[in-house]
């Protein structure tokens, strides 16, 4: 345990001793004047056993170190330099504080809480655990009742006054440890925050556009604990406000986070590896995983997975919580720049202009079939599930609106984008399920 150097440690305060519990006199119910467990303890000394714990407390700080040292591992190093000053400065303050309480309790009990608070900051910065300051603490105490009773027996102070102190030690320990952990806590929370800041920084310079160069997100990757990949995917995430979890709590250092910003995003080495988890810990988002790429090009990636994302959010791509670029990749070509394709589609559509509605789907759908089955009337019947004549004639009057469109390859290849696109954005009227539709009725007739 460490703690900030206190100029008065380890020295008689100027002032008498406080004239606090004895034999003689009945202790005061602390817990009901809201006192702190440490001014307790201080107050339930008798003052001659503070007196003759005074004169021992070189050999006892001395005695707690070592005790401290050989039951938690952490400590168990050479008492030297830096370590030495902390850890002695800290088990000072712990220890000679409960027998050199002035008048001034008040103010003594203020820095006894701020170094506590300090000391677990230190532990925190140092690479040690809570486990191991609690531990330290706890052996600590041990060590100085040990001596105390001991001390207090030979002095005659009553058995009674021992159970009280042994129980307001118990109580001081947990308030040391308490304090001490709220500090190291506080310092963890602030050291987490700093990581998450910097691992936020350098998403956004690997999606920056134009790049960053690879020496700055090396540069910066190297204070994240984030190992630089040559690729990564990016995935897109629903903004759900409802559903937001802490950054830190997703799939800990190996995926950068993004979860604050209206467009949520994940960027990962190795998408399915973490997937499963990473939908369960966003349950309740829509994901999209982009596509594999360079490093320096993730921003392509992100910018795939939100165009997709918006297509399953309108309904164009199946609606799963999980979707992958790479299984929609037409589509995303077809509907990658809508102004255009709508261009085409109108281009494509115009010969159909004077048809009802009806007739329209009818008819493209059937375009659709032939381009796509390479003219096999039977295969197309097939798939439209109508009969073949039906196909026959409809044909007839495709080939009457198109002209000479119908047999140029390049037009053919337009009409094949604009009318798959269409059939992705609008689908295609039911067939009727009679018989035979009026068409063919109307052929056979």
């Amino acid at each position: 345990m460490t703690m900030e150097p206190s100029p008065n440690t380890g020295r008689r305060a100027a002032t008498a001793p406080l004239r606090l519990t004895g034999p003689r006199q009945q202790a005061p119910n602390w817990s009901e004047r809201g006192v702190s467990a440490a001014r307790a303890l201080w107050s339930a000394i008798p003052p001659e056993l503070s007196a003759r714990m005074r004169t021992h407390s070189t050999e006892l700080v001395r005695e707690v170190i070592g005790e401290i040292q050989a039951a938690v591992p952490a400590y168990a190093q050479p008492l030297e330099g830096e370590f030495r000053e902390v850890l002695v400065r800290s088990v000072e303050m712990a220890v000679v504080r409960c027998f050199d309480a002035g008048d001034d309790v008040s103010g003594v009990e203020q820095h006894w809480t701020s170094a506590f608070t300090y000391a677990g900051k230190v532990e925190y910065a140092q690479g040690r655990t809570m486990d191991a300051l609690q531990t330290a603490v706890r052996v600590g105490a041990r060590v100085v009742w040990r001596r105390m009773s001991a001390v207090g027996r030979a002095t005659g102070v009553p058995t009674e006054t021992l159970f009280t102190l042994a129980d307001r030690i118990f109580a001081y320990v947990d308030e040391v440890c308490a304090i001490a952990i709220a500090g190291y806590t506080e310092a963890q929370g602030s050291a987490t925050g700093a990581l998450e800041r910097r691992r936020r920084q350098l998403l956004k310079q690997i999606l920056a556009t134009p790049p960053v160069s690879p020496q700055a997100i090396a540069d910066l990757a190297s204070t994240t604990d984030w190992v630089v990949p040559e690729e990564v995917a990016v995935i897109a995430l629903e903004y759900r406000p409802d559903t937001h979890r802490d950054p830190a709590s997703i799939l800990g250092g190996e995926l950068l986070v993004d979860l604050e910003s209206a467009d949520p995003c994940v960027i990962v080495a190795d998408p399915g590896r973490h997937l499963g988890r990473l939908a369960r810990e966003l349950a309740g988002r829509r994901a999209v995983v982009g596509p594999m790429v360079p490093l320096a090009e993730a921003h392509r990636s992100l910018s795939c997975a939100r165009r997709a994302l918006a297509l399953v959010q309108r309904g164009v791509l199946p609606d799963r919580p999980v979707t992958r670029c790479a299984d929609h990749l037409s589509a995303l070509v077809l509907l990658s720049d809508e102004f255009l394709l709508a261009q085409l589609t109108q281009r494509t559509m115009a010969p159909f202009a004077n048809l009802t509605p009806k007739q329209q789907e009818r008819l493209t759908t059937t375009l659709l079939a032939w381009l796509e089955t390479r003219g096999g009337i039977n295969d197309i019947a097939a798939r439209l599930d109508v009969h073949p004549q039906t196909v026959r004639y409809r044909m007839h009057q495709i080939e009457e609106l198109l002209g000479d469109r119908i047999d140029d390859p390049r037009e053919r290849l337009c009409m094949e984008i604009a009318l798959r696109a269409r059939a992705l954005l609008g689908p295609a009227l039911p067939e009727p399920r009679d018989a035979l539709d009026d068409e063919f009725s109307a052929a056979a007739g």
